[in-house]
């Protein structure tokens, strides 16, 4: 049986039956959701599509991102802490090629048919792939497949990835919605007296606050508002690969439909806060959000959008809440559990590359924290 896969350079040009074969088990591998990047990714993120064939009847696709860093703000910044690690990364990674969605935590990279390939091939394939994507259009400082629970790392044990540094940094941070949570109240009655008490404690902090989920024309209003709340928390990290344009919320509603959802928070008809989510089959992954400063530890703006993302959660029926890699503490406190995730990582300067087990920890350093047991035991 012969394999084969092609590149392609924007959403539009993929098979007409791609929806139906890997957008179906995935909305983060739909048309739909590249078609909104190819509209509103990232000024320094460039995309790429593969289709994997066998006999000319698709059997899978894949994302592979392509980030430049150089002139990046986040390498103009002067923060104390954070000069080593820009230092490095200016010298080893002026751009980074991820098989996978460096926009998201989770493996969002590429689906399979197991019915129609083996795991073994299905390896070897995306690897052909990968190196192609080098070879044809861009050769990269790095190489990074990211973001795979332990139950995917056999996908990676062939030969092809032996000069790849397996490495594992922030767990994600994942809320299995029970059964027995028929309502939100259900949910907070399951919480200690602490942590209940903590909960309805910031609920009434944020009584004055109108919550309402936005429909395309209101995103579109907020526009301008809703990059500048984005970029108050993207500017407090040490550390961005890539900064959202201002049409991006509105151009995945737009394009995603009623799978992506965002939600606005308001006082005095001023916005002062925003999360949004991307429904997944039986997940939802929260996506970014943004807040008012001088307002989130008074009104508790951050943890009251942890605890109405899983009302929500509850009351749509959905399994499962992907909240991501950042804020540890605080999202395990609302019953979020860390779920360890794993990355290859592998520098095409073969020089360095024997070095990189070294070398990452100083990249990418892994941050201490202490995991919260909301939940009576």
């Amino acid at each position: 049986m012969e394999y084969t896969f092609k590149i392609y350079l924007s959403a539009n040009e993929l098979p007409l039956d791609w929806e139906n074969i890997v957008g179906k088990y995935n909305i983060l591998l739909s048309k739909s959701y590249f078609e909104a990047l190819d509209d509103a990714k990232p000024e320094n993120m460039v995309c790429y599509f593969a289709a994997f064939f066998s006999d000319e009847i698709l059997i899978g696709g894949a994302l592979f991102q392509y980030l430049s860093f150089i002139d990046h703000p986040t390498f103009q910044k002067k923060e104390i802490g954070c000069d080593v690690k820009n230092f490095l990364a200016k010298k080893l990674s002026k751009d980074v090629m991820f098989i996978g969605n460096n926009m998201l935590t989770g493996q969002n990279g590429f689906y399979f048919n197991k019915e129609k390939i083996s795991t073994k091939e299905a390896s070897i394939l995306l690897d052909k792939a990968t190196e192609f994507m080098q070879k044809k259009y861009r050769k990269s400082s790095l190489i990074i497949y990211k973001d795979f629970q332990s139950k995917f790392m056999h996908l990676f044990q062939s030969k092809n990835y032996d000069k790849y540094f397996r490495f594992s940094v922030q767990p994600n941070m994942m809320l299995k919605i029970k059964d027995c949570w028929g309502t939100y109240e259900d949910y907070l009655n399951d919480f200690s007296t602490k942590y209940r008490s903590r909960a309805k404690t910031a609920r009434k902090k944020s009584n004055e606050i109108e919550k309402r989920e936005l429909n395309l024309n209101e995103t579109k209003k907020w526009s301008a508002r809703i990059n500048f709340l984005y970029q108050n928390v993207a500017d407090n990290a040490p550390f961005n690969t890539f900064f959202l344009p201002k049409n991006h919320f509105y151009r995945l509603q737009e394009s995603m439909k009623g799978n992506f959802r965002i939600f606005g928070y308001f006082l005095d008809d001023e916005m002062i806060g925003f999360y949004s989510l991307i429904l997944n089959n039986e997940d939802i992954d929260t996506y970014f959000l943004g807040y008012d400063k001088d307002l989130q530890k008074e009104k508790q703006i951050y943890l009251n959008m942890l605890l109405d993302m899983v009302e929500f959660g509850i009351n749509e029926k959905y399994t499962r809440i992907i909240f991501g890699r950042t804020a540890l503490e605080i999202k395990s406190t609302i019953g979020a559990e860390p779920f360890e995730i794993f990355g290859l990582i592998k520098h095409n300067n073969s020089l360095i590359n024997p070095f990189m087990e070294r070398i990452f920890p100083s990249l990418s350093p892994k941050t201490d924290w202490v995991q919260r047991k909301p939940f009576k035991v």
